[in-house]
C-alpha cells in the first residue's frame, strides 16, 4: 500500500463508527456556502481536528468539519471548509478529504467555490458552470510513485465534467429561474491576487474565471473514478478589470449576497443527480 492510501484508510478508521450512511454526493463548499448545512437535514457532524492527522482549514470563513444529512431524499457528505494549498499543506493532504469522501462511498463529486471574472461578459455574483479547467502553477496530485489502489498511472482527462451531471444542473437552474453561465476554471497556487498581466495571460489561455482550488480536487476525483460537476461564484472581477482593489472581505460580501440562490441551485441540481 502507498503512504497516501495507508493516511486515507488510517484518516477512515478513526472515524468509521461516526458516519451514518454511505454518501452518494460528496459536496465541497466554497464560499457563500459555509452555512448550506442550516438548510439539509443533518444526520452528523464530525470537526476535522477530531480525525488524527487530517488538515485543518485555516481560512476565514471555513469552519472545517464534515456534515452529513440528506438534500430531499439524497445522502451526501459536505466539507465545511476546504484545504487550500496555499496554507502550506502538501499536495497530497489537499486532496486527501477527497479520497477520504471516496473511501465513504460517494461516487460524485459537486465542487464549488467563490472566483475572479476573467470574462468580461460576468459580472461580480455571476454563478457559472465549470465546463472544463486549466491547471497552471498547482502541482498535479497525482505526481509521485502511482498507487494502484487509488487509480491508473496514466488518467484519461478528456471528459472530467460529467456531461450528464451538467445537464441537471442546467435544468436545475432553468426551471428555477437561476441565471447561470458557464465556462472554464483556472486554478493558481494563490494567496495572492493574479496581477493583471497574469489575468491578461489566463484570458488568452481560454480561461473565464480563475481561482485558488478545485482543480486539484477533480484531478484526484477523476483518478479515482468518480463523476465531476463543479460551480463557480464569480465574486469580483479579476485584477485589471476595475478600478477596486482585491479584498477576501469583499469576496465574503459578494458570496453572503449571492448565497440564497447559490444554495437554490445546488439543492436543486442534487436532488437530480
Amino acid at each position: 500500500m502507498g503512504i497516501n492510501y495507508e493516511k486515507c484508510e488510517a484518516c477512515y478508521e478513526s472515524m468509521r463508527d461516526k458516519i451514518p450512511f454511505s454518501p452518494k454526493v460528496a459536496l465541497v463548499l466554497g464560499s457563500g456556502l459555509g452555512d448550506y448545512a442550516d438548510d439539509i437535514e443533518v444526520k452528523a457532524e464530525i470537526p476535522y481536528q477530531e480525525i488524527p492527522g487530517f488538515p485543518v482549514s485555516t481560512v476565514p470563513g471555513h469552519a472545517g468539519k464534515f456534515i452529513f444529512g440528506y438534500v430531499g431524499d439524497v445522502p451526501v457528505v459536505c466539507m465545511k471548509g476546504r484545504v487550500h494549498y496555499y496554507e502550506g499543506y502538501s499536495i497530497s493532504d489537499v486532496v486527501l478529504p477527497i479520497r477520504l469522501m471516496h473511501r465513504m462511498g460517494a461516487g460524485i463529486l459537486f465542487v464549488t467555490n467563490a472566483a475572479g471574472g476573467i470574462n468580461f461578459d460576468f459580472d461580480a455574483g455571476t454563478l457559472m458552470l465549470i465546463k472544463d479547467h486549466i491547471s497552471v502553477f498547482a502541482p498535479n496530485p497525482l505526481i509521485g510513485p502511482n498507487e494502484e489502489e487509488f487509480g491508473l498511472r496514466f488518467p484519461d482527462m478528456s471528459y472530467v465534467y460529467d456531461e450528464e451531471l451538467q445537464n441537471a444542473i442546467r435544468m436545475a437552474a432553468n426551471e428555477n429561474n437561476i441565471p447561470l453561465k458557464e465556462g472554464i476554471y483556472v486554478q493558481l497556487t494563490g494567496p495572492s491576487y493574479e496581477t493583471p498581466a497574469e489575468i491578461r495571460m489566463l484570458r488568452t489561455l481560454g480561461a473565464d474565471a480563475v481561482g485558488m482550488s478545485t482543480v486539484v480536487e477533480t484531478i484526484t476525483a477523476n483518478h479515482l473514478g468518480m463523476k465531476i460537476c463543479g460551480i463557480s461564484c464569480i465574486c469580483n472581477l479579476a485584477a485589471g478589470m476595475s478600478s477596486s482593489p482585491l479584498t477576501h472581505k469583499e469576496v465574503q460580501e459578494i458570496a453572503d449576497r449571492v448565497a440564497p440562490l447559490f444554495k437554490k441551485l445546488v439543492t436543486e441540481s442534487v436532488k437530480r443527480f
